[in-house]
């Protein structure tokens, strides 16, 4: 859950990047933390597993201004997504306030896709959480490749896989292009920060 600083008046913010190895989550923030001036994020921090990553760092989007005299401080976080690091994932969740799902718009990906939207819901469950009660956006990466000769998943075929249930907004993105990363990082943000704000300073 989000954490109130109130010797500095900033409210911390922790945003998961959640979806099977190799979509593009590592990519995503990688492109993020180069975009950015260095006066409005932290250090990137990287845990290295064989074959994927975790990473970290957070940023302070001054564009937000402050919310109830606070200042908002956002922690983005990837998660392996190798099965093998089921605990890794389920760790990482831990006091999470919002949720990227990437998903791969390869076919060969599409079970995987599926399979990594489960394994989120379960991870969530773990920590008394529901992913219908968390502020979800789904990223649809690699769209890039759509006309080219690799096969392809349709949009409808990524809706109905993925926000059959959720019916939350989606964002198509090239990630490796930096094509509707900062747009999902900003839907995201956007929910997670009215979230908390309603359930933690709404009386203040």
């Amino acid at each position: 859950m989000a954490l109130i600083d109130l010797t500095r008046k900033e409210i911390h913010c922790k945003i998961v990047y959640y979806g099977p190895g190799r979509c593009g989550k590592t990519t995503n923030l990688i492109y993020i933390y180069n975009a950015l001036d260095h006066k409005i994020k932290g250090k990137m921090l990287t845990i290295e597993t064989k074959g994927d990553r975790t990473l970290f760092f957070d940023l302070l989007p001054l564009s937000l201004g402050k919310v109830n005299g606070f200042d908002i401080r956002i922690q983005l976080y990837t998660v392996p997504g190798q099965a093998i690091y089921e605990a890794t994932r389920k760790l990482v969740l831990k006091g999470v306030d919002g949720v990227v799902f990437v998903a791969d718009s390869l076919k060969i990906r599409q079970n995987k896709n599926k399979e990594s939207l489960d394994d989120l819901k379960t991870n969530l469950e773990s920590h008394s959480r529901d992913i219908m009660e968390i502020p979800i956006v789904l990223q649809y990466n690699k769209r890039d490749l759509v006309n080219t000769p690799i096969p392809t998943l349709t949009i409808d075929e990524l809706q109905a896989d993925l926000n059959k249930e959720l019916k939350t907004v989606y964002f198509e993105a090239a990630a490796v292009k930096g094509i509707g990363v900062f747009e999902t990082l900003k839907e995201i943000s956007k929910r997670t920060i009215r979230n908390v704000i309603t359930k933690h300073l709404s009386d203040r």
